[in-house]
């Protein structure tokens, strides 16, 4: 009786691995096992939507989508943006709360695990406050390892002396003689000689054991060692003269040759030589493969087969002009040359094919046929012409661009290098052919007003620029004014002056607006001199002061530019011009006098001086010079009437009572302190502060007052006053600099270079303390700094002038007495108190500077 209801397994049959085979013998690859049949019916339910029980959640619902399978309609997509547009709606609501939960988690974790900055940065705000003697006392991290690990010991390997080999070699000696007593007893004495008791005593042949003994022979090992050792060296060096045989160019060259098996990994270079492989075979028409190939094979030092490779490369791209040139350069001489040969054939119109054939000759005449041919080939490659003109002499280079410029007619450079070998006729005859067939170009146009200009017809230069500019603008070309000033200066420096200064003329106004002339012009005018370009510049100023007759800057300009780049003559020149249009400009007639005056024509400096009085009556400025030209020239006669002339008539406020004078206060103090009443002098600066507030003399003098009386503190306490009531004030803080104490006096040099950053007196004073420093580089550096900013100020030539004696060289000194000459510093607390001296009075500029340089002391 069988059970009903359940199933067993003689039902459905025994259970079958995942790896057993089907059933069906023929079914295809992926379901040839149970297993794979299992995952594919597993696939198809995944398919299908899971609507089991398990899969159901009563809030969510289904964890999938219920009608995945079902059609996607439009209202069904309509229904979706609805929902996705309130569920936007519902998160921007909770944004704010969401977002202020997490700031305050994130703080609330930043608080219980704060970062490593956080917990240290206290302590590192106090670091702030460690002094460099305190950093500098800090000690050294130890080493926490062991002795033994500090200090490794090598392994020490000792040669063995023969001696402990021979030794050994006795005491391990094999004995192959027989005992006699051991034949009584008919033992191994055989008849035989080939028996153990041979003829020789010994059990080795005779080499280097000796006969009769086990024991090594010192001697022939010695031998057999010299032996060797001169054969080596008889690979290198002449046993005979003892001068080394082995050529020192060769060996080099030898050792240039020996390339790098590899250059990185040798893994590196077996993936990319079958990476390349794989692209020769996927394309071989591809032309860089076979270069990258072969340009591998060539960096691993296997030259036979990066040719090899490229000479295949040859074959598959024949109309590759890469591929061709790398086979040139791989191939030794004679065989490149044939390689270049078979690229011609297979490419007939390449031209640096034609250029690589010509350098592989190294005779001329071969050259110039490989060139010659090429030509008959490609007669419009102007880089072929170039390379064929390049080789002939002049004449027949002439010839040839006779023809190369009816091949290329477009080719400017053939069309100039025609013109400058033709004769003047022919020239101008070319340059025309040249305009017509080029008409957009201006280096033909320049071209032509030079060879004008080398011809002596200057007057054509003119004309030629302003043809060209209209000629150029008729036929649509956009005069660049930058390139035109560029090509000016090019002509400039080819000694075309003419043309120059024709160009400079023609294109100095294009494109600039008219309020922005005068400030482009000058612009351009220092662009020119900074480029070595002076007469481009002159021309400049030139244009300039036609444009703006009556403008003094401009003047005063051109005027400096003839002072420090032309003749004496050049300056008078200008200056004469410059008094006729600015007649009320006191400094261009002094600066025409002074000329006068240096050149030694004192009458011709005194009539200039009169025709200025006639321009500019009671002038102060022109009584001054008027008085110091002839006190200089020892007329003191003339110069007291002039002075007593002057204090009549001049109405200038020099020369009325000053009440509130500064340097009264200062001589009236100093008078006090020098009696020893120091309370009346500190009471009088007191006073002077009052009546002049802001005043940074005053101040400085009240510090300077207190700190020659010893009295430090006071001195600073006043100096914090004085630069809050003057903060931008670089007297004050260079004396500040040096009140601090040698620590803190950097500190507060970046604190008067921030407020004051182009003040002289605070560059010389940060120069100063490089030098005391001893930074003798930066201290140089600050100096040059300091006189380029304000060359007025006669202290800074003479601190630079002290520096360069105690650390320059004689060049450097000299060339800084030179530059401060120029310059004529007429300011300055030191400078003046040496320059003003009545003992001084008739000493030159670098006499003074000798003399002031003397006076100051390395106390700072």
């Amino acid at each position: 009786m069988s059970a009903t209801g359940f199933t067993t397994r003689s039902d459905i049959g025994p259970a079958r691995d995942a790896n057993d085979p089907v059933d069906d013998r023929h079914a295809p690859p992926g379901k040839r096992t149970v297993g794979d049949q299992m995952k594919k019916s597993q696939a198809a339910d995944d398919d299908d939507e899971d609507l089991n029980d398990t899969n159901y959640d009563e809030f969510n619902g289904y964890a999938g989508s219920l009608f995945s399978s079902g059609p996607y309609e439009k209202d069904d997509e309509e229904a979706d943006a609805i929902y996705a547009a309130l569920d936007k709606r519902m998160d921007e609501r909770r944004k704010e709360r969401r977002e202020q939960r997490e700031k305050e988690e994130i703080e609330k974790y930043r608080m219980e695990r704060p970062k490593i900055q956080q917990q240290f940065s206290d302590l590192k705000r106090k670091l702030a406050e460690v002094t460099e003697e305190e950093w500098l006392s800090i000690p050294e991290v130890g080493d926490a390892r062991n002795k033994r690990q500090r200090n490794p010991r090598y392994e020490k390997l000792t040669p063995v002396p023969d001696s402990f080999f021979a030794k050994h070699l006795q005491t391990g000696e094999n004995h192959t003689s027989v005992d006699p007593r051991q034949t009584q007893f008919g033992g191994l004495n055989t008849p035989y000689p080939g028996g153990l008791n041979t003829p020789y005593p010994g059990g080795m042949t005779p080499g280097l054991m000796t006969p009769g003994t086990g024991e090594l022979d010192m001697r022939k090992i010695g031998q057999a060692r010299n032996t060797l050792m001169d054969m080596r060296l008889s690979q290198v060096s002449d046993s005979v003269s003892g001068q080394t045989v082995v050529d020192p160019k060769g060996y080099l060259t030898d050792l240039n040759s020996m390339i790098p098996t590899h250059g990185g990994d040798i893994n590196d270079i077996k993936k990319a030589r079958l990476l390349l492989k794989s692209v020769r075979e996927t394309n071989p028409h591809h032309p860089p493969a076979w270069i990258a190939s072969a340009r591998l094979e060539e960096v691993t030092g296997k030259l036979q087969v990066a040719r090899n490779l490229i000479m295949k490369g040859t074959e598959m791209c024949p109309k590759s002009e890469d591929v061709w040139l790398e086979a040139a350069r791989l191939q030794p001489g004679d065989t490149a040359k044939a390689v270049v040969a078979q690229a011609v054939r297979h490419l007939p119109q390449s031209v640096r094919i034609y250029i690589r054939a010509a350098e592989l000759e190294t005779d001329i005449r071969a050259k110039k046929r490989v060139l010659r041919k090429a030509l008959e080939h490609v007669p419009n490659s102007v880089r072929l012409w170039k390379a064929a003109v390049e080789l002939e002499e002049p004449e027949d280079a002439r010839i040839m661009l006779s023809r190369a410029v009816e091949c290329c007619p477009t080719s400017v450079e053939l069309w100039l290098a025609l013109a400058r070998l033709e004769t003047y006729e022919n020239a101008r005859k070319v340059l025309n052919k040249a305009r017509e067939n080029i008409p957009t170009d201006r280096h033909i146009w320049i071209t032509a007003a030079k060879l004008e200009e080398a011809n002596g017809n200057t007057q054509m230069v003119e004309k030629i620029i302003d043809r060209a500019i209209t000629s150029l603008r008729a036929n649509g070309v956009e005069i660049n004014r930058e390139q035109w000033i560029q090509d000016a200066e090019e002509c400039d420096k080819a000694g075309s002056v003419a043309t120059c200064q024709a160009v400079m003329r023609a294109v100095i106004g294009i494109g600039i607006e008219e309020e922005d002339r005068k400030h482009t012009w000058m612009e351009d005018a220092d662009s020119c001199v900074a480029h070595n370009a002076l007469e481009c510049a002159r021309a400049i100023y030139a244009y300039a002061l036609q444009v703006f007759p009556s403008k003094k800057s401009v003047w005063l300009r051109a005027a400096y530019f003839e002072k420090n780049h032309g003749t004496r003559e050049s300056l008078e020149a200008l200056l004469q011009r410059a008094v006729a249009h600015c007649p009320k400009a006191e400094v261009l007639w002094l600066m025409g006098a002074k000329s006068k005056w240096l050149a030694g024509d004192v009458p011709a400096a005194r009539s200039i001086l009169a025709l200025a009085f006639q321009a500019n009556p009671n002038s102060e400025e022109i009584w001054l010079a008027a008085v110091k030209l002839e006190s200089e020239n020892n007329e003191y006669e003339r110069a007291r009437r002039l002075l007593a002339k002057a204090r009549s008539s001049a109405p200038t406020a020099r020369l009325k009572k000053c009440p509130h004078s500064t340097p009264l206060w200062l001589l009236l103090s100093r008078l006090e302190e020098k009696v020893g009443q120091l309370t009346r002098a500190r009471a009088i600066l007191e006073k002077s502060r009052l009546k002049n507030p802001k005043n940074p003399g005053l101040w400085l003098e009240s510090v300077r007052l207190e700190y020659r009386a010893g009295l430090k503190n006071i001195a600073s306490t006043l100096m914090a006053k004085a630069l809050q009531e003057c903060p931008n004030s670089g007297v004050l803080w260079s004396e500040a600099i040096f009140l601090e104490a040698r620590p803190q006096r950097k500190t507060k040099s970046v604190d008067a270079l921030k407020k004051c950053e182009h003040d002289p007196h605070v560059l010389l004073a940060v120069a100063k303390l490089f030098w005391s420093e001893r930074k003798i580089t930066k201290a140089r550096e600050w100096f040059h700094r300091t006189v380029k900013i304000d060359s007025d100020l006669g202290d800074a030539w003479a601190f630079f002038y002290k520096f360069e004696l105690q650390h320059g060289t004689e060049e450097q000194r000299e060339e800084v007495r030179r530059r401060c000459e120029n310059a004529e510093p007429r300011h300055g607390e030191l400078w003046c108190a040496t320059s003003k001296d009545i003992a001084n009075w008739q000493r030159k500029i670098g006499e003074i500077l000798v003399l002031v340089a003397a006076r100051i002391k390395n106390t700072f």
